[in-house]
């Protein structure tokens, strides 16, 4: 698992969400870090539960700075919050329960997928917050 490393893909332009962004990473490589140091399931599981609480305050967050901007895309970008959150929570369970699943690849997963919406559709809406003056 890579770690989740801050650059000019991931700046949407809007500072709050650009903070939250980064302490999202530093969540994610915080938990890679964990697995890679052998901690047993229940850390790992408590270090995925605490990205997935930070996940969901920062999509509560820029959801609704995204409905205040009126932002065409929200609809979209609310599903896409839920599959992540799904996603957060599957690998979760699996890392506390300890089941015989690959977890390396879900950490993987969970992580990639969020810096790919972090670089994918959440640049979508940073032109548009900046349009009408939120930066």
């Amino acid at each position: 698992m890579a770690v989740l490393t801050w650059n000019h893909a991931c700046v949407v332009g809007v500072r709050a969400m650009d903070n939250q962004h980064a302490l999202l990473m530093d969540a994610a490589n915080d938990l890679r870090l964990a697995w890679m140091r052998g901690s047993g399931h229940k850390k790992v599981g408590e270090l995925m539960r605490l990205l997935m609480e930070l996940a969901r305050m920062h999509f509560r967050n820029e959801e609704q700075l995204m409905e205040q901007a009126g932002f065409p895309g929200l609809a979209a970008h609310c599903g896409e919050h839920q599959r992540l959150l799904r996603r957060f929570e599957e690998a979760a369970r699996h890392a506390e329960t300890g089941e015989n699943v690959p977890l390396h690849a879900q950490l993987c997963a969970v992580s990639n997928a969020l810096l790919a919406h972090f670089e994918g559709m959440d640049r979508d809406y940073g032109p548009w917050m900046n349009a009408r003056g939120l930066d």
